[in-house]
Order: C-alpha cells, then structure tokens, then sequence
C-alpha cells in the first residue's frame, strides 16, 4: 500500500522536473533568436530612403516618406506616383538624418551574431522561426517563404547578406502566427532586386541600390545608400 505523503512528495518532484525543462526550453529558443532589432532611429517614417537616386515609373502607390539624403538632388516621378500619409524629402535635414540612422542600423545588423548559415540554399520553400540567418555571398528567394513568429508577436528576424538578394517572379515573403512585416531586417551587402510581381516583407537595408521591377509589392521598408529604382509598386512602411 502506497505511502500518500511519500506519492505527493513525488509528484511535487515531477512537477518541478517538468516545469524546470520547460524554462529552460523557453530559454533556448529566445537564446537563438534576435533578442532585440537595432532602431531604424528617423528612417523609420520613410518607405523609400535613397543616397544618390529615386526614380520611379508608373502608378507606384507609396505611405509613409520618400527622401534622397544629399548628395542626391532630385526625385522623380511623382507623379504619376503618388506618397500617402507621408511627405517627400529631397536633401534636407530629415533625408539626412534618416540616412544617417539608416546606416547605423545596418551596421547594428552586420554585426549580429548569425545562428543559422543558408549560403547556397533557396529560401524558397522555407518555413523559419525567429532568429540570425546569413549568407557569405548571395541570397535568392524562388517561391514562397514563411516566417513563422509562433504565436510571439515580438519576434525578430535578420537576414545578413553578404552581396545581393534577388527574388524571382511572382516571389513571396508570408509572415504567420502573429510575426509582422516591420520585425523582420534585411541587411544586403550589395544591391537588392525584387522580380515582377514579388509580395515581399521586411525592412530591406542595402549597401548600394534597390530596384523593384514592375508590379512588385513591399510591406517595410527600401532605404539604400544609392539608388531606390520603382515601377508601379504598392510599398508600406509598417507603424
């Protein structure tokens, strides 16, 4: 016959056990994601954030700012593009400053410690949960990518690129389980170029320029050091 203090003494036990794996589980997982994104600082307002050059072509449909930093002296194409709640700043105090941010953030985001290597994989396909992915050269994305925030609606993803993101037609960046577009970086070595029609998601931060192709669609944000070239896109910057 069973002792009844010695039994609840043991479950107590297990219990515990139990309770102690899952903190620790819990540990491990926010250990390997990004704990915290670097501030965009006042790039933060801007979609579109150029150094040198705007350029767009077509009905491109923009909320949030538009700004070229000096030394660049003209952004052209709007219309027919049209910004909403936003405004549009050519050389001015606030191009400046956000460009400034801008790149403070993106040197924030290189030295990141990377958790996950990808070079040479298509991230295509792909269902990744929160956390530091790079790539020692270039980054391709056919097909659909998922960032899956599991239910953490303060999860963080940075993809540090060594040269160049490139997407396919019709590409596509979904965010699920609560994960949103504003929390998720791109810090792009070189140039960033988003095929026809591509729905992506993030804050896309270059080295040197970003060309949307017609059709292409961005939930974040394109802030180059160069050039931003557009052609009837529909771009966001999340609040």
């Amino acid at each position: 016959m069973s002792d009844p203090k010695k039994d609840v003494m043991f479950y107590a036990l297990v219990l515990g056990i139990v309770s102690a794996a899952a903190l620790l589980s819990a540990y491990v997982y926010h250990g390997s994601a990004a704990s915290a994104a670097p501030s965009l600082g006042r790039a933060e307002s801007f979609a579109v954030l150029g150094g040198s050059t705007v350029t767009n072509t077509g009905s491109t449909k923009i909320t949030g700012d538009v700004g070229l930093s000096s030394p660049g002296v003209s952004v052209t194409g709007f219309p027919p593009g049209t910004i909403a709640r936003g405004k549009q700043h050519v050389g001015d105090p606030a191009a400046n400053a956000a460009q400034r941010d801008a790149q403070r953030a993106y040197d924030a985001l290189a030295g990141m410690v990377c958790n996950t290597p990808l070079t040479g994989q298509d991230l295509g396909g792909k269902t990744l949960s929160p956390g530091v992915y790079c790539f020692t050269s270039s980054a391709q994305l056919t097909g659909q990518l998922v960032l899956d925030a599991r239910g953490n609606r303060n999860a963080i993803w940075v993809f540090q690129i060594a040269s160049t993101l490139t997407t396919a037609p019709d590409a596509a960046v979904v965010m699920g389980d609560g994960g949103q577009a504003g929390d998720v970086f791109w810090q792009v070595g070189s140039g960033a170029t988003f095929g026809t029609g591509t729905a992506f998601a993030g804050n896309v931060l270059a080295y040197s320029s970003i060309t949307l192709n017609t059709g292409a669609r961005l939930s974040g944000r394109a802030l180059a050091r160069a050039g931003v070239t557009m052609d009837g896109n529909v771009m966001h910057a999340p609040q």
